[in-house]
């Protein structure tokens, strides 16, 4: 079983990410640390049928007092009305700082229950099980928590890091085709971002059915990746922000399309092919990166171009609010090469402009 580690340096001790197949099944040892306190599950309506039972299992065989909180599912449940919801669920539970909240579903489910347990009491311990490929390999590492606002995308947000990773890749056996490839599109910007050997390795399989067979070491490298950054920048204010490559775009989008109505990942390949066209536009990044990464997205079955009929003056606005943004400037990633990549501070009106 691959085991990441993560140090984070607010935390005395860091944290594991245990990745493997049937881990559901058998995590009881791994849940050691929630023996003889309350723990809620928190999940949604879709995978609370798959799922729950069987860590309510292992929690309990580990010695906790369990219960259950089902969220609706879909992007528009990460607001404050389910938030709220969720405060009045760990009352009713009588949860305290010494209890526990495990977080089980895709990153919906864990930006929102890991903000909940980060300002219920001033924090109550955290785990995280993802579901999604999504989730696995980016949402669940690193300790970002955040809730939407009507005007941006995790607007109102947190660091806090889990107590422990828990990655049972059987769950993404039963993701639909569009759940996998929102995921895909994040180990994909990993590649372009960090390891030229990973987007390489992608590029040469071609496909989802001759990548699935190497999915566990694939997850294992983007934790990896991700464990990197949050330990040289925790709190996202220098070389992490570049974890955001094809961010300022895609939570633009989401935003101004409707949360839902685009997959996370979804949007953040069509950012991906935005960042490259306005990095060589800017001469930062090499000629022929827009349409190498964006061959690649096509080969795995994944968008690249933004829907028509956005307001392109509605998108600028949008990316000006960004959380990166200083004034009418917003600092996006851009490529220096597949492997590497930079920040640059760019007015959001030209960058719209450039679509």
């Amino acid at each position: 079983m691959p085991i990441v580690n993560v140090t984070a340096p607010e935390q005395a001790e860091r944290y594991e990410i245990h990745i493997g197949h049937g881990l559901l099944s058998h995590a009881a040892p791994l849940l050691a640390m929630c023996a003889g306190r309350r723990a809620m599950i928190v999940t949604d309506e879709n995978v609370a049928p798959l799922y729950a039972d069987a860590l309510r299992d292992q929690l309990e065989l580990a010695g906790a007092q369990v219960s259950l909180f089902v969220l609706p599912a879909g992007e528009t449940t990460k607001c404050m009305a389910q938030l709220e919801r969720l405060y009045d669920a760990f009352l009713d539970a009588h949860l305290t700082r010494k209890d526990y909240v495990i977080a089980l579903g895709g990153g919906v489910v864990g930006d929102l229950t890991g903000y909940a347990a980060c300002t219920y009491l001033r924090g109550v311990h955290l785990i995280q099980v993802p579901t999604t490929l999504l989730a696995q390999v980016d949402s669940s590492v690193g300790g970002k928590v955040a809730v939407n606002h009507p005007r941006g995308k995790n607007l109102l947000g947190a660091f806090y890091q889990p107590e422990r990773v828990l990655i049972d890749c059987d769950t993404l056996k039963t993701l639909d085709a569009r759940q996998v490839g929102a995921g895909l599109g994040e180990v994909i910007k990993y590649g372009c971002i960090a390891d030229a050997a990973l987007f390489e390795r992608i590029e040469s399989l071609g496909s989802r059915e001759a990548l699935m067979p190497e999915l566990d070491q694939i997850v294992a490298r983007c934790c990896e990746i991700k464990a990197w950054y949050v330990q040289e920048d925790p709190h996202d204010h220098g070389v992490r922000m570049q974890l955001n490559y094809g961010h300022t775009l895609a939570h633009a989008l989401e935003n101004g399309m409707g949360y839902g109505v685009l997959l996370h990942g979804e949007a953040v390949c069509i950012g991906m092919v935005a960042a490259a066209k306005w990095g060589e536009a800017l001469g930062v990044t090499p000629a022929g990166t827009d349409e190498r990464i964006e061959r690649v997205l096509l080969a795995y079955g994944l968008p690249t171009k933004e829907p028509e009929g956005l307001s392109r003056k509605q998108l600028a606005a949008t990316m000006a609010l960004d959380k990166k943004a200083e004034g009418s400037k917003v600092n996006v990633v851009l490529l220096t090469q597949i492997g590497a990549c930079t920040g640059m501070p760019v007015d959001s009106e030209k960058l719209a402009q450039m679509l």
